[in-house]
């Protein structure tokens, strides 16, 4: 097969990935993936990061070996803990596999749309502990004001599918509503899981805050990657493909992961690292 043919390939340390997923596919409509979460070991945000990085770097040969041109890392904690690793074993002169994670992109798309305010990260307890997005910021935009904020329960609402409606409202306007009265003219889904709640977060923050999701933001990236590699697929070629791979739990990533992406997951394989 064509390597421009080949699957992208895409893994989560479990379902919120999918978000992202979802974003490549509307962006990247020729493009066939493979998906693969790490269900057995989720969450890796309470991981250390020796832990994470060893992790990923097992996914990523399991999707390797399978064939793929490139590598999106569609995980907030394996991106700030594993993208240097992953980069420099694959992206590397001999291999040339793209690596691209969620972090970056969405802090690049933050400072585009800053109006001078601050900028706000939602994120997981994890992801804010582990500072990626604020250290991202913050290089790439020195003196920016960042502030951090752990939205836990955003997660548990995204998969039991109460994205909307009075319990949805009032945990985002919680966690979020003074926001605008900081200063923050910006917000950043830190997580995968976040996208799913975009109308309430909005709702919550008002109109004078710009939403970021990095799931879009990274859809992006990846697609400019692959343009610059030549490896985009072209039109007129076959059918793209999806195939979903977990380590534990099929049938429940399969009827969750069904709210994540807006249809049916039909088959989910189940594979051992």
């Amino acid at each position: 097969m064509p390597r421009r043919d080949l699957p992208i390939g895409v893994f989560d340390s479990g379902i919120g990935g999918l978000t992202v997923l979802a974003a490549l596919r509307a962006r990247l409509p020729r493009e066939s993936f493979t998906y693969l979460g790490d269900t057995a070991r989720v969450p890796y945000g309470t991981k250390t990061p020796e832990t994470v990085r060893r992790y990923a770097e097992q996914v990523t040969r399991r999707l390797v070996s399978e064939g793929v041109k490139m590598l999106v890392i569609a995980c907030n904690t394996a991106s700030a803990h594993a993208l240097p690793t992953l980069r420099l074993a694959y992206a590397a002169p001999g291999r040339e596999i793209p690596v691209e994670g969620v972090v970056e992109p969405g802090v690049r798309a933050a400072l585009a749309l800053t109006r001078g305010g601050g900028i706000a990260v939602a994120a997981t307890e994890g992801t804010v502990r582990a500072g990626a997005y604020q250290e991202a910021l913050r290089r790439l935009a020195p003196g920016v004001r960042v502030e951090a904020r752990a939205c836990p329960l955003f997660v548990a609402l995204a998969e039991e599918g109460w994205t909307a409606g009075d319990v949805a409202s009032l945990t985002a306007r919680l966690y979020l509503a003074d926001l605008p009265a900081t200063g923050v003219d910006t917000l950043v889904l830190g997580c995968t899981h976040y996208p799913l709640l975009r109308g309430v977060i909005e709702g919550a923050v008002g109109p004078g805050v710009a939403v970021v999701d990095s799931a879009v933001a990274t859809a992006d990236a990846v697609a400019a990657s692959l343009e610059a590699a030549g490896l985009l697929r072209p039109p007129g070629a076959a059918p793209p493909t999806v195939r979903f791979q977990v380590t534990d739990g099929p049938e429940r990533f399969a009827r969750v992961g069904s709210l994540f992406l807006a249809e049916p997951i039909p088959e989910v394989s189940l594979v051992d690292l």
